[in-house]
């Protein structure tokens, strides 16, 4: 009889702690998850991705595939899974895709895989670049704004989202995280998944694309709350004018459309891997810090990044992807119309 009220006691105290537990995760908010993405593990898997051992990460060589390695890692020990098949998170591309810019090597993208609760075939893509341009004349370019930034800030994002699915409020729609390779001499990574799509582009919602947030331009030194939006309004005013909803009621950046303009010198709108959704008439945004003094320079280093502003905005971009993910209508490409 005793024994019998002992299991009857642990039984009730279990199903009142589930409760309690259920009850907890409904009560956690977008912005709780977006408070998972913290400036100290930014630090931390930005100084691993961005160490003179990855050596530079240019695209073929084995600094590339050791970085690709520890993504691939990263993603298994969380629990997130790929979207081609259990424990294989690399979309292989071949030597010659690259018309000679590996020397002969492959190279491979790196995904992973949110699926979504509702509308699982409706895509989200956040990409980044995880390569680099290597070693030159004996120095290493660590690329840690450009773009281990964008890469590591997709890994946080990734954990977030689990974490929401594992509480019961995963997204709606699905999530493909996608570490591209090949940015620097040319975009293929991103040109080569457009040609050979995990997903039909059709399905593909938006791409929201991470290249260099850590730092602070040289023509904003002194403001530490601002990112550049590029392409938010040239295919989707919907996806532009959620952007700065989800800002204002957020984060509060200064969201500066300087280089979105169509007459911009640097034509930034064309130079890094969104540029292959919008080919594909995918309404994207591009957030980018600008330019400074280490861009495609050694000093490139973990050490000058601007951790607590990265996570600002790396929650930002989190927190758009949410509620389009979430939202009831699905983000069209309303300028095409």
């Amino acid at each position: 009889m005793i024994r019998l009220l002992l299991v009857t006691a642990i039984a009730l105290t279990v199903s009142c702690n589930s409760a309690q537990n259920a009850a907890s995760a409904k009560k956690m908010t977008a912005e709780d998850y977006a408070s998972t993405i913290t400036s100290e593990e930014l630090k931390t898997h930005l100084y691993i991705l961005a160490d003179d051992k990855m050596q530079g990460r240019m695209t073929g060589e084995n600094s590339n595939n050791e970085a690709a390695e520890f993504l691939r890692n990263y993603y298994m020990d969380q629990g997130i899974d790929s979207p081609i098949e259990k424990n294989n998170y690399y979309q292989p591309i071949p030597a010659e895709f690259f018309k000679g810019g590996t020397n002969g090597n492959p190279s491979q993208n790196v995904v992973a895989f949110i699926e979504g609760s509702e509308k699982p075939d409706e895509i989200i893509v956040l990409s980044a670049h995880y390569d680099h341009v290597g070693v030159k004349n004996g120095k290493i370019y660590n690329g840690a704004d450009d773009d281990g930034s964008g890469t590591v800030t997709l890994m946080e994002m990734a954990q977030a989202f689990k974490i929401a699915k594992d509480n019961g409020n995963g997204p709606k729609r699905s999530i493909l995280i996608l570490h591209v390779t090949g940015e620097e001499i040319g975009l293929y990574g991103s040109k080569y998944y457009t040609e050979n799509p995990l997903f039909p582009l059709e399905n593909t919602v938006v791409n929201l694309n991470t290249d260099m947030i850590g730092r602070i331009g040289s023509e904003k030194e002194g403001n530490d709350n601002y990112i550049y939006l590029i392409g938010s309004d040239k295919l989707s005013q919907e996806l532009h004018d959620l952007s700065e909803a989800v800002n204002k009621k957020y984060t509060n950046l200064e969201l500066d459309y300087t280089y979105n303009d169509d007459n911009d010198p640097n034509r930034f709108y064309y130079r890094s891997d969104h540029y292959n959704f919008a080919k594909n008439n995918i309404p994207v945004i591009f957030y980018f810090n600008g330019t400074h003094e280490d861009y495609h320079q050694p000093g490139d280093t973990p050490d000058k990044i601007e951790y607590e502003l990265m996570a600002k905005r790396a929650q930002l971009i989190f927190l758009t992807a949410w509620e389009i993910a979430n939202r009831e209508g699905r983000i069209t490409a309303d300028k095409l119309k």
